[in-house]
């Protein structure tokens, strides 16, 4: 592998933390114990986790020292002065209410803008997303361009809209049913694949057009900049902080999980350029989150929310962090393991369909293979597939999603090129015996989101 493609940690290390090393014998107990659920897992008992990038970032130097000037006043904290200010600076829109994290955000848009009977088209579902959506009455329609659901197309944008399918919802329903169009930066679930700036001008042209609102799910907005940059032409030599500015501007308004691209452990907000709106998520932020001047967040929390969203756009912070995934990605190509391509900015997504083709769907391939890695390696990893769809609301059947996945997600500073070889080396050396792997069964089915509580059992 040529190396010199890949940028060097452009950080030094202060502080270390020694994770520990069960044994084989102690993480089979306690995969057991956990019911083949890595989310049940205890932390302590997982040498490299890569459960997920939300909240697992390590804050720099400039953010911990900003914790320490936390304004925790209920009312107008300075701290939430200083994060209003800066969204507005570098996202662009007119008003923010702060929210405890993304689905803080998520559940005010959802109760505001849905009515029942409604459908808000997307770039594929997320799990909390669609279950606010339809919680409060609508239905999610999957808009995204179909190549996306295929894991060994690859493409720049995989995570682009089809304007076509946008006009059949129109058509079909009316643009009265349509709240609003969810446009996602990047798709998490297509395997952390990126919108092109062109497909977002569509959007909002068609948008315009038919007087349907369009709001982002911005959790990863910086990766898709760096995308933007690396590969549309015209983007070339212009900044991660004016890419991502443009991109906002195509929006109505976005949901934040500032436990992503922001850099931080816990917040979020919603944005929106509507005075309605923000009348009203002012009003309900305050019964689901707290005061409309920290919702949820402590003041230190906000101070290091707003450092980290100037850090994120920093060139070589966004560069290692997206080059370090695909490393991750191009050891595992190397080696034959089926991956979804091309490797997204926040993850590696094993293709657990042809890794363990032996298994069928309902056998929970992706969940079977997220618990053997952690056997194998002590890495944890998180399932999405069959397990994360779901269930139809009404029928009561099983969401059968064509990508079925194991997610190999990648923290923000956190490791290092040498960590991604030893999970690599776990992944390898299990794909070498993978027709030996069975599947798993439900021994307890939470009735929503239940990728989170539910328990498993090897059939």
């Amino acid at each position: 592998m040529d190396m010199s493609k890949y940028p060097a940690e452009p950080f030094r290390i202060k502080v270390v933390e020694v994770p520990n090393m069960l044994d084989r014998k102690g993480r089979e107990d306690a995969i057991k114990e956990a019911g083949y659920n890595t989310f049940l897992l205890n932390s302590e008992d997982c040498y490299i986790d890569l459960l997920t990038d939300s909240g697992t970032t390590a804050m720099s130097d400039k953010q911990w020292a900003g914790m320490m000037v936390g304004d925790e006043a209920y009312g107008g904290s300075r701290n939430w002065i200083r994060l209003q200010k800066t969204v507005q600076e570098y996202y662009g829109f007119k008003h923010v209410v702060p929210t405890h994290q993304g689905r803080g955000a998520e559940n005010l848009l959802s109760r505001i803008m849905i009515k029942p009977g409604d459908y808000v088209p997307g770039n594929m579902y997320f799990t909390t997303t669609r279950y606010h959506q339809e919680a409060n009455g609508a239905t999610f329609v999957d808009v995204i361009i179909d190549d996306a659901h295929d894991s060994t197309k690859i493409l720049d944008f995989k995570g682009n809209i089809d304007i076509k399918k946008l006009e059949a919802l129109v058509e079909k329903v009316g643009a009265d049913k349509i709240p609003y169009i969810c446009l996602a930066v990047t798709v998490n679930l297509a395997g952390g694949q990126p919108v092109s700036m062109e497909n977002m001008k569509e959007v909002r042209k068609f948008a315009d057009k038919h007087g349907i609102k369009v709001f982002s799910d911005a959790t990863r907005c910086v990766e898709n900049a760096y995308f933007i940059k690396k590969r549309e032409k015209g983007y070339e030599d212009v900044a991660i902080k004016d890419i991502l500015k443009e991109m906002m501007s195509y929006f109505d308004g976005c949901t934040m999980s500032g436990k992503k691209d922001c850099m931080v452990n816990i917040g979020g907000f919603l944005c929106m350029n509507d005075n309605d709106i923000f009348t009203k998520a002012r009003e309900l932020v305050v019964v689901f989150e707290g005061m409309p001047s920290y919702g949820g967040m402590a003041g230190r929390d906000m101070e290091a929310m707003a450092i980290g969203i100037t850090e994120s756009v920093d060139f070589n912070y966004i560069q290692h962090r997206v080059e370090q995934v695909a490393y991750l990605g191009e050891k595992l190509k190397e080696a034959g393991v089926p991956i979804v391509e091309p490797v997204g900015g926040h993850a590696v997504f094993l293709d657990a369909r042809r890794f363990l083709p032996h298994l069928t769907q309902d056998e929970f391939p992706a969940q079977t293979l997220a618990a053997h890695l952690y056997i194998e390696a002590g890495v944890r990893s998180m399932e999405r597939g069959i397990i994360s769809a779901g269930r139809d609301v009404i029928t009561g059947e099983h969401h059968y999603p064509k990508l079925e996945t194991v997610r190999l997600t990648i923290p923000r500073r956190v490791y290092t090129y040498k960590h991604m070889d030893v999970v690599a080396e776990g992944v390898i050396a299990l794909y070498k015996k993978r027709d030996s792997i069975r599947g798993l069964k439900f021994v307890y089915e939470p009735p929503m989101l239940r990728f989170f509580n539910g328990r498993f059992e090897l059939i």
